[in-house]
């Protein structure tokens, strides 16, 4: 008879006289049983017998510091992370993945980087490079421009521009497909993550699942507006992803958790709302991490360029003006959206302030649920969404979190039956045909056009900002199900614990 245990929390000891591995839990594998499962032992026995065939040998479980989930790796083995066993890959699954993801992400690049209007070509590019150009040349970083028609300025903290100074060093062309490439190799990383519960059951054909899944969210506005101005957001995405992972990858077992978030909030302010999550969570280890790092990394940067340091903190960051208009369609957070309606001053503030109180409490209360769960993958998508909607200027493009939010909908045991969970599949597909559709153009389109009814324009343009509060229910239910989902404690564990 299997033990059932908690997904989350300590893990505990065996009673005595049981000696099979085989009934510790493995996340997103299911660890046993549920109420529900009772009705389909025949399910149950297969299911079982699959496990074994796909993972041979004794299973022992790993833990983390701070990090309350159960996670396996093979007997005598160091942990993984979950970046999946690489011997089980195989040279044509991979040739296959490659060629996959060409055929479906050729559409997507075609359409950004040949057919697009060259005064639009990777303007995001030009940005940082004109920043390194600043570096290089002595320039006042926060004062120049782009070439026209964009007209855009520098906006991220001076690190960032320090950074960018490779970028200069190679005529824009070079560096806008450079970065391109980049962003499309952070892209797969990103999916190798955040999809590994699904990656780890179809064995040697991740590659292939990998490959299509990456490149088929190339097609959803928010990571195909990356590609199409050459935005940050993959790597930061991946950046803070890595710092999340559970456990962490051989290459990062040396780097205290919050340190990579830091570097990510020293480059972008943005991935702040992590340290916010750990304070509530009381996780003061990776929150002390992560702001001593983006305080050293700020620091040096006033050591190196002094005046533009200044010129940042100074001024340049309070100005919200400097990202482009606040009211534009192209600003999906709520603050714009009260913009459009008219609002200004003291009414903007009081109406945006519920919105805050609101959708604060609900997305780190999920994250703080997920992290209970040792679900990391819906925790980090939780907090990349709280970056969205609490922003008071979030561009389409800032939700690239949406490939960590689909397998966060699925969740753990997804994978667990041979039988499809149909209601998350739903779910997820919910999200995915939501964000291929472009509904902020069809609005701007549908008004220029005065069309009637009018209000059918503005809800449209309002599309992601509805869009992230239907993302938000979504990944709140997922969770209150995957509450459901996890096995029952048995009598003599440990009750769960919370890091």
């Amino acid at each position: 008879m299997q033990r059932r245990r908690p997904l989350g929390g300590d893990v505990a000891p065996r009673q005595a006289g049981s000696t099979h591995d085989d009934d510790i839990a493995r996340p997103g594998l299911g660890a046993g049983p549920t109420a529900a499962d009772a009705e389909h032992p025949g399910d149950e026995h297969e299911q079982d017998q699959h496990d074994r065939e796909q993972t041979p040998g004794a299973r022992r479980e790993c833990g983390a510091d701070h990090a309350p989930t159960v996670v396996t790796c093979a007997a005598g083995q160091p942990p993984s992370a979950t970046m999946g066993p690489m011997s089980r890959l195989s040279r044509p699954h991979v040739l296959l993945g490659v060629v996959l993801f060409v055929l479906v992400a050729a559409w997507p690049i075609a359409k950004f980087l040949f057919l697009f209007p060259q005064d639009q070509w990777q303007v995001d590019v030009q940005v940082y490079r004109e920043g390194g150009l600043s570096v290089l040349q002595g320039r006042d970083i926060y004062a120049q421009m782009t070439q026209p028609p964009q007209l855009l300025p520098f906006t991220y903290p001076p690190i960032a521009a320090f950074l960018s100074v490779p970028l200069a060093l190679v005529p824009f062309e070079v560096a806008a497909w450079l970065w391109t490439i980049a962003q499309l190799l952070a892209n797969v990383a990103i999916v190798w993550l955040a999809w590994y519960r699904v990656r780890e059951r179809v064995g040697v054909w991740a590659p292939v699942l990998v490959g299509v899944v990456a490149a088929g969210f190339l097609w959803t506005q928010p990571v195909g507006d990356g590609i199409r101005f050459a935005q940050v957001n993959a790597f930061l995405v991946l950046i803070c992803l890595l710092d999340l992972q559970r456990p962490r990858h051989r290459w990062l077992a040396r780097v205290p958790p919050g340190v990579l978030v830091g570097l990510a909030m020293a480059i972008k302010l943005t991935p702040g709302v992590f340290v916010i999550h750990y304070l509530l969570g009381r996780r003061w280890r990776e929150a002390g991490w992560a702001i001593g790092t983006a305080t050293f990394v700020s620091v040096a940067a006033w050591l190196v360029l002094p005046q533009a340091s200044f010129a940042f903190w100074g001024g340049a960051l309070s100005d919200p003006t400097r990202l482009g208009p606040n009211d534009g369609s192209a600003n999906q957070a709520f603050r714009a959206t009260l913009l459009r309606r008219g609002l200004e001053g003291t009414e903007l503030t009081l109406a945006w302030a519920p919105w805050l109180l609101v959708m604060g409490a609900v997305v780190f209360w999920i994250a703080q649920r997920a992290h209970r769960q040792g679900d990391w993958v819906a925790e980090a998508a939780a907090v990349g969404l709280a970056g969205f909607l609490l922003s008071p200027v979030s561009w389409v493009h800032h939700l690239h979190w949406i490939i960590v939010i689909v397998p966060a909908i699925l969740g753990p045991y997804v994978m667990r039956w041979r039988r499809p969970d149909w209601p998350r599949l739903g779910a997820a597909a919910v999200v995915i045909a939501w964000f291929v559709c472009t509904m902020p153009f069809w609005g701007v389109l549908w008004k220029r056009e005065g069309r009637d009814p009018r209000w059918v324009g503005d809800l449209l343009v309002e599309g992601n900002v509805i869009g992230s509060v239907v993302v938000l229910a979504l990944l709140a239910w997922a969770i209150h199900r995957t509450d459901r989902e996890m096995p029952a404690r048995v009598p003599g564990d440990r009750p769960r614990v919370s890091a």
